[in-house]
């Protein structure tokens, strides 16, 4: 899975729901659109990148989402 495309597709997410003036509204938009509209796979290789760092031209606002919501947007419990 081409991982600068997953980051592409999350900023672009990210840039529509910018536009919220309630940064907490537009994380949880975020997350709601990766939760219900990104296959499993897709979501579980954004998050091995983003945590071995390698995410670096995701958006402020896409990478406070995938903090603030890393349960609800993968679907489980985080261990």
């Amino acid at each position: 899975m081409n991982v600068e495309h997953l980051i592409q597709m999350a900023n672009q997410i990210g840039a529509y729901f910018a536009a919220e003036p309630d940064r907490a509204v537009a994380r949880d938009g975020v997350a709601d659109h990766l939760a219900r509209f990104w296959e499993k796979r897709m979501r579980q290789s954004l998050y091995a990148s983003f945590d071995q760092g390698t995410a670096t031209t995701l958006a402020p606002l896409v990478s406070e989402a995938l903090v603030e919501h890393r349960e609800r947007i993968l679907g489980k419990k985080a261990a």
